[in-house]
């Protein structure tokens, strides 16, 4: 049965909420944004139909109060609420309070979330499904002294995970029992404090992988398509900064293994709306499963580029009750895309968050460059918030092209104000690790400091100064070539037809 949806509430802010107000637009849906009160005068609120402010500053007191988002909804009259990524997308209670009070999730059923949510679950079922998993064990523990054993086990080096999260919280990479003991608590105390949990799990650390992962879509009526791979093993403490789609060294073979896997992985809790299905590849390209995102990702955009779909208009036509409008055979891989993530950050200082105001924002243009972002110039990047500021992506005929622009698109991106991490990005672009697809997740580890980058930015800024000296005296050089001829007739001849 087909609901048709005519407003939409999005439930978050910034970049996200932009992006799905235009894919709603587009669809002639009406739109409904909420703010806090640093949110205000956001790019997002000034774009929606409508707006509603629903106060706090904190994400505890705005964007994560369920009570004040759903009071949102019925105020507006919207007939579904769309949640981004981050905050509530992936929180099971809230896609079950909207089922509850007749609002459409754009989203997953509660029971797909709740599964994929908890990881230890998320394995189990996959298992079930014959998808292959990192060894370690499948249930949760907190008894340091058991965990001690299983590690040993196990055999280090060892990862300690939380069991109700993601995003790189709760995680801790172990090299060996001397540091467990620490570890283990720093892990427990994060994941208490990011999920409400301490529980966690133990597995085999499988050393300098790649992090690939599949777009899947799934209908109401048992129907899938997996949108082919990212490559996202560029990252800093577990956290992605740069994607790419297709990976640059899967052969066909591989593609169609790993995109099988994750439509089983999406089989395996009845998925429906879009999501991504995480694994980590050792150096022979064998897949291991990861985790489930049952939600939009931030770097859905690659994805969007390589294949001409609107993810958003996806989730929310499934939403509604449609068919899925894709198959994989009707897909196919057009060109090459990158995107990168331009956070308030310091690389040069251990990528530490930076606050202050955008007093110079001008995003670069051009074929091929795409910016989705939430602020604009003058804007104050808040502290309540993620640091995120915009994601850059670039699409080309090949790999090579993609990285060039992308290298351009940097360039013309002007920022100051604010520490960002776009020399970050740059660096590693032309990093002769990334050039080759070669690179794993332990590239920041080995190939990146903050020495290196001050290195890199100080012959940039050599190699600018340089080039302005020698056009200025280029300039200087053509003035002095070039003679002026005398206006003198034509001024005159000017004069006498005025005084006619």
């Amino acid at each position: 049965m087909v609901k048709i949806i005519t407003k939409i509430l999005i439930a978050n802010r910034g970049e996200i909420a932009v992006r799905v107000i235009r894919s709603a637009h587009d669809m002639g849906i009406n739109t409904v944004s909420i703010y806090s009160d640093v949110d205000a005068q956001s790019p997002h609120v000034l774009l929606a139909r409508e707006a509603v402010g629903i106060g706090g500053s904190t994400s505890a007191e705005s964007y994560l109060d369920i009570d004040k988002i759903i009071k949102a909804c019925k105020i507006s009259g919207a007939d579904a609420i769309h949640p981004g990524y981050g905050f509530l997308s992936e929180n099971a209670g809230f896609a079950a309070r909207c089922e509850s009070e007749g609002i459409i999730f754009i989203g997953p059923s509660a029971q797909s979330i709740q599964i994929m949510g908890d990881k230890l679950s998320a394995k189990k079922k996959v298992k079930e499904f014959g998808v292959p998993l990192v060894p370690g064990i499948d249930f949760a523990i907190s008894d340091l002294q058991k965990a001690i054993k299983i590690a040993e086990k196990i055999t280090y080096p060892v990862m300690i995970k939380a069991s109700a999260g993601g995003g790189g919280k709760g995680m801790r990479i172990v090299e060996d029992s001397s540091h467990f003991d620490e570890e283990m608590k720093r892990a427990m105390s994060e994941a208490k404090n990011s999920f409400g949990s301490d529980l966690v799990f133990i597995e085999k650390f499988i050393e300098a992988p790649k992090h690939i992962e599949v777009q899947i879509v799934g209908d109401h009526h048992g129907n899938y398509a997996a949108l082919f791979e990212r490559d996202c093993s560029i990252q800093r403490r577990n956290q992605k900064v740069i994607e790419e789609a297709p990976c640059a060294l899967l052969t066909a073979e591989k593609r169609e293994e790993i995109q099988d896997l994750a439509i089983k992985v999406a089989r395996s809790c009845d998925y429906s709306g879009a999501g991504t299905v995480e694994f980590i590849a050792d150096d022979q390209f064998n897949f291991y499963f990861l985790e489930m995102n049952t939600r939009l990702q931030v770097e859905h955009p690659v994805t969007e580029e390589i294949t001409g779909i609107d993810l958003v208009k996806e989730q929310i036509n499934i939403a509604m009750g449609e068919k899925l409008s894709i198959n994989n055979e009707s897909l196919t891989i057009l060109g090459h895309s990158i995107e990168v993530r331009i956070y308030a950050e310091d690389p040069a200082n251990h990528f530490l968050p930076d606050a202050g105001t955008l007093t110079t924002y001008k995003v670069p243009k051009g074929p091929g460059v795409r910016v989705d972002d939430g602020f604009e110039q003058g804007m104050t990047i808040p502290i309540q918030y993620d640091p995120m500021i915009a994601k850059l992506i670039t699409h080309g005929s090949d790999r090579e092209e993609a990285r060039r622009r992308m290298i351009r698109a940097i360039d013309e991106y002007k920022i100051s104000g604010i520490e960002t991490t776009l020399g970050f990005c740059k660096f590693t672009l032309q990093h002769p690790e990334f050039v080759s697809g070669n690179y794993t997740t332990s590239f920041v580890k080995k190939h990146f400091s903050p020495e290196q980058l001050k290195e890199h930015l100080n012959k940039e800024e050599q190699i600018a100064a340089s080039i302005a000296v020698l056009t200025f005296l280029k300039g200087q050089s053509e003035k002095q070539e070039i003679k002026p001829k005398s206006d003198h007739h034509k001024s005159s001849a000017w004069r006498n037809r005025l005084r006619k």
